[in-house]
């Protein structure tokens, strides 16, 4: 599908530090700052100027593509030669890899780093490579009655440095005119508004990838802002192996000024790591023996794109699940399943960079576990209603994955509920096991609604 395949490697950095589980209740709020690492300001800029933040969580980038993150000390001030050491001691491994990867040599401090031509960098020539042949991109982004929020993601989506795509705003069975007035008065004709009367996110994707123009489709959230160059990011991805349909991204937090945003951060968060990961059901099948059921583990719908024409042939997604139908969640899940499982590759790329704001206070964060919960259950039938092929897989692997899932010592719950309340962790266990009650319930619900005499 894309022509530049032969411009890119899959670029292999380092894995999360888990920086955010550093973090206390009591260094709220937490400053943000996004760091160039080959040329470094020498004052620190905040995202937020405004707060003088105990602790600052840092994105550190070298030549653009995110490298981790580290918690720089507030009461230090905001000069940069101050944090350095800090941000060595974080990341130091990770800039020798990358630095390898270009072809240049090993530094042994930041000032290094700094000093190497930057044009020499061999990601930036392969960059370079991919914007001469770019893709066209249509963005998706779906919202419902948050005319504010959706404005502020357009914002961002219009400052992002790519040569061709387009934005398709989905407005998913809006109960004002707010947002439509807003995007008409605000952006004009640079953003393209439709209309999609059937109530779920799911619905609303499959609005917007029937109006997609490009050849890759990405959908974005309305409550992140992304970063500028994060469809070069997603792009990137699509260029990293030889039959990629879908690139899923790097997730970060937007704010961390609450209990309820620190505490989904540090437990469960979005974030998956600073190095590109392929899966596929053969080469890059992962040591995993619950894969691909496992789905969580390549990404977010909150950062997510696909090959257009793959997606179409799939039937998009499935529309019983997803926020706002009584399954709640779990529609990107199945997306990802279904691509892997018909023969596709699936790239996690954390140069495709977004910010995302989590909700504020306690009580949405209790909804969003059970709602989690109740997803995941939802898509582990989907998958099985789509893909029957796989039922068999699944009754070989049910023992373990309920260990899985529920046992406190597996993989996925090792240290996840470590300090955090325990109402959230038992909400999430409910929600899975009541998650194909769900999907059945919204499946009938979704039928009635889009057969004839229903709402349509």
């Amino acid at each position: 599908m894309i022509a530049v395949t032969r411009y890119l490697k899959p670029h292999r950095e380092f894995k999360e530090t888990g920086a955010a589980r550093a973090l206390e209740q009591t260094d709220l709020p937490i400053g943000r700052i996004d760091v160039e690492l080959s040329l470094p300001e020498s004052e620190l800029v905040l995202a937020d100027p405004s707060v003088r933040p105990a602790k600052i969580l840092a994105l550190l980038r070298l030549h653009g593509h995110p490298v981790g993150i580290a918690v720089l000390d507030g009461r230090l001030g905001l000069s940069w030669h101050r944090h350095a050491p800090t941000v060595w001691t974080a990341v130091g491994d990770a800039v020798n890899a990358h630095l390898a990867a270009d072809g240049l040599p090993r530094a042994e401090c930041l000032a290094e780093v700094a000093r190497e031509p930057v044009v020499s960098a061999q990601c930036l020539r392969w960059h370079e490579e991919l914007l001469l042949h770019a893709p066209v991109i249509s963005v998706v982004v779906a919202t419902r009655d948050r005319p504010d929020s959706v404005c502020e993601c357009l914002d961002a989506l219009l400052r992002m440095e790519y040569p061709a795509f387009e934005i398709v705003v989905v407005d998913n069975d809006p109960t004002t005119e707010e947002t439509a007035t807003a995007i008409s008065r605000r952006f004009g004709g640079r953003v393209r508004y439709v209309r999609e009367n059937q109530r779920g996110l799911a619905a609303a994707h499959n609005r917007g990838l029937s109006a997609a123009r490009g050849e890759i489709v990405a959908f974005v959230d309305d409550d992140v802002v992304v970063d500028r160059h994060w469809l070069t990011g997603i792009a990137e991805g699509f260029a990293s192996g030889p039959d990629v349909a879908c690139v899923t991204g790097l997730i970060l937090p937007a704010q961390l000024e609450t209990p309820a945003q620190l505490l989904l951060e540090q437990h469960g968060g979005f974030d998956k790591g600073f190095e590109l990961h392929v899966f596929d059901t053969s080469r890059n099948r992962p040591a995993d023996p619950l894969f691909p059921f496992t789905a969580g583990r390549f990404g977010s719908g909150a950062n997510m794109a696909f090959d257009t024409a793959v997606l179409r042939g799939l039937g998009g997604f499935d529309p019983a699940i997803g926020a706002g139908t009584f399954a709640r969640g779990g529609d990107d899940l199945a997306g990802f399943f279904r691509v892997v499982v018909a023969g596709h590759q699936l790239v996690y790329q954390p140069s495709a960079v977004v910010w995302h704001r989590h909700h504020r206070d306690m009580a949405a964060l209790r909804n969003q576990a059970y709602g989690y919960g109740v997803g995941l259950g939802a898509f582990l039938t989907s998958a099985l209603v789509h893909e029957p092929a796989m039922v068999a897989g699944l009754v070989r692997r049910l023992p373990r994955g309920l260990g899985y899932t529920f046992g406190a010592a597996s993989d996925r719950n090792r240290g996840r509920y470590d300090g955090l309340p325990g109402d959230l962790a038992r909400l999430e266990k409910r929600g899975v096991l009541f998650g194909p009650v769900a999907y059945v319930v919204s499946r009938w619900r979704t039928y009635r609604a889009s057969s004839p005499g229903g709402r349509q």
